[in-house]
């Protein structure tokens, strides 16, 4: 039986986030059906945007600087923190254009099953920004999962000491879900009625 010469990439291209073997099969196809330039383009881009992006100095999401452009913008609320898991958490409430705060990433949430145990998030960096920063409130905009449920409890024992305001979204977000797939009016809602721990 003679090997699918495709094989390579459709390997490749099916471990990327909810892409099965179909869909990079389809994909696949689709790559070899462009012109060669377009396939360079595209390539030429990621390797580009993985080279280039780095994370923020002082709140860990993604950008081209040291500093990224939230943290940047005086305009935004300096004694609002919204904590969240990973960068694309950052891009899902920006979308909404309902939080003016600054935001604090993680890198990822509490799960000893997996490994994850705490000195593996950042979680003495938030503790540094909260001694250093006037911060009033911190909002948890962690997905409602066992796994961000445990994190907010761990976190609620460590921030005990600190006179802040802690809440975390409205759960407008379905229990087990990811704000990845939330649509940005979902999102709002959860924001704006948000409540304290």
């Amino acid at each position: 039986m003679t090997q699918n010469p495709l094989q390579p990439l459709i390997q490749e291209l099916s471990r990327l986030p909810g892409i099965g073997e179909k869909s990079a099969q389809r994909l696949s196809f689709f790559f070899l059906s462009l012109p060669l330039s377009e396939v360079q383009k595209l390539t030429t881009i990621l390797m580009n945007t993985r080279q280039k992006i780095q994370f923020c100095d002082i709140c860990f999401n993604i950008s081209l600087n040291s500093t990224c452009h939230i943290c940047m913008d005086d305009g935004r609320e300096k004694d609002k923190l919204c904590l969240v898991a990973e960068p694309k958490d950052v891009f899902s409430l920006e979308k909404t254009q309902e939080f003016k705060g600054r935001y604090h990433v993680l890198g990822g949430l509490l799960s000893p099953i997996q490994g994850i145990h705490p000195e593996m998030l950042r979680i003495k960096e938030l503790i540094y920004r909260l001694k250093t920063n006037p911060i009033q409130e911190l909002i948890f905009a962690i997905n409602p999962t066992i796994e961000g449920e445990a994190t907010i409890l761990f976190l609620k024992d460590v921030l005990n000491p600190y006179s802040l305001t802690l809440s975390k979204l409205a759960y407008g977000l379905p229990i087990g879900s990811d704000m990845d797939y939330a649509d940005p009016l979902t999102l709002k809602r959860a924001l704006s009625g948000r409540g304290q721990l």
